[in-house]
Parts: C-alpha cells; structure tokens; sequence
C-alpha cells in the first residue's frame, strides 16, 4: 500500500514537472531576440532586413510596466512580457496602428529608405515623407499643398509621425498591407489586423521553428489609449501558434489567425 502511495505520487510530481512552463525571459537581455529566449528545440529562421531590425530593436529593463502616455500604469500590463524601447509622448497618438507605422517608418528611415516612408489616411490621401521634407502639408480644406519649408530635421520626421497618427488607423493600414497567402506561415514583421473603430493589430516580432517546420511567433501590441508597445502573453506562453483560437486568452486575440495575417510587401 504504502509503495503504490508513492508510486502515485512520483506520478504526479512528474506531471507536475512536464506541466512547469519553460523560462521563456532572458532578464539581461535588452533586445526583443536576446530578452524572448526560443522554446527547446526551436531556431530562429533567416529574416527580412525589417525582420532583422525588428529583432534587434531594444527592450526597457525586464520588469518595466506598459504606461499610458498620461504615467498610469495600463491596464494591459498582465499581458505583457517585455515593454520595447521606444518614444512614447505625453500625448494620445501612439495607438495600435501606429506603433506598426512608427516601426515600418523608423526602419527605412534608418536604413536610408526614406523615400519609401508612406501611408495613406481614411480619407485615401497618400501621405509621404518625401513630400513632407518637401514642405507639403495636408491642409484644412483636406488638400496635400505645399506651405512650409523644406526641412530634414528629426523634428520634421517626428511631426510627420504625428500627421500619420492622427490621420491614418487600422481602417487604412489594413487596406494598404497586402494579404499573405493561406499556408504561408508569419513571418517577422508581418501584421494581423483587422480595420474598424475600433480596430486593432499585432505585429509579430519575432519567429522560432524546429525540425519539424513548426512555427512559433511573439507578437507586439499598441493599444487605446496610447501607452507602452509591449510584446504579449496569452497565459501560458509568449509564443503563439497560427491556427490556435486564442480568444478569450488575450484581448483581441481572435485575431492571431491566418484570414487576418497581412504584410508590407
């Protein structure tokens, strides 16, 4: 009797053991691929140049709580696993679509692809940065006119950032990305979204597969109002798969699915 009772319970701290979910945050690193370490087994494929960026794009310190642009703490920090390094203004502009924007901008910008730094508005006006430095301005009467200074300044791309954001949502970026074709897995940088008002979207910023060929991706959010862009968590792991319903998981986590997987080329 007494050997079955601990046989019974060897079982069980096993179970136990196969249950503990695997570290999956390096503390010390301070990029997206360095702080999100791979599941056992799984590598990291060749990326885009984007896709690269993306993973190498840098992480506050582990710990650190997603903030709304007003200093709360948001209500979506349960959520997140690591907050990324970037410019959030004591303003509400950096939402969902934006922070793809601001991602996408930031990368050609750096990468000296500037002319290639475009997005429309709702409206269907082609907003481009080329113009912008040009002095073009969208005007009052919705008209895209030249009435300012040419100018190359960070503060002229940082004003153009916030002429995007407060012209340009889900609505158009989910029009102007392009479909990725079913049984084509994510990709880095890719992009599940779904326009509305509200819409959202997620940007995958990371992906991991094995031998097997199967696939797993870490997403990045925006959300309303404008706070921290931070990767994401749906409960049992920062690693998601295409074709598993995470709703009810994750706010909006119905959209991790392939009919909304969209790219920017």
């Amino acid at each position: 009797m007494t050997i079955h009772l601990f046989s019974i319970l060897l079982l069980l701290v096993q179970l136990l053991a196969l249950q503990k979910p695997q570290n999956e945050i390096n503390r010390q690193g301070m990029t997206v691929s360095h702080r999100l370490i791979a599941p056992e087994g799984y590598t990291r494929p060749d990326a885009t140049a984007y896709g690269n960026y993306l993973r190498d794009f840098p992480v506050k310190a582990h710990g650190t709580s997603v903030l709304t642009y007003n200093g709360q703490v948001s209500s979506l920090n349960p959520y997140s696993k690591a907050v990324l390094d970037l410019p959030l203004e004591r303003q509400d502009l950096l939402q969902c679509a934006d922070a793809v924007m601001y991602l996408r901008a930031d990368y050609l910008k750096n990468n000296k692809l500037e002319d290639k730094i475009g997005f429309h508005f709702v409206s269907g006006l082609y907003c481009d940065y080329a113009s912008y430095k040009k002095g073009f301005r969208y005007t009052a009467q919705g008209k895209w006119l030249k009435t300012a200074q040419a100018s190359s300044s960070e503060q002229t791309f940082k004003n153009y950032l916030r002429l995007v954001y407060g012209y340009a949502s889900t609505l158009s970026l989910d029009k102007e990305l392009k479909k990725v074709p079913a049984g084509i897995s994510p990709s880095v940088g890719d992009v599940f979204i779904r326009g509305g008002s509200p819409g959202h979207c997620f940007v995958v910023m990371d992906v991991v597969k094995n031998a097997q060929n199967d696939v797993l991706f870490a997403l990045a959010q925006g959300f309303m109002p404008s706070q921290n862009v931070h990767i994401v968590h749906h409960g049992h792991s920062l690693w998601f798969r295409l074709g598993t319903d995470y709703t009810g998981n994750l706010p909006y986590g119905e959209l991790i699915a392939p009919k909304y997987l969209k790219r920017h080329f």
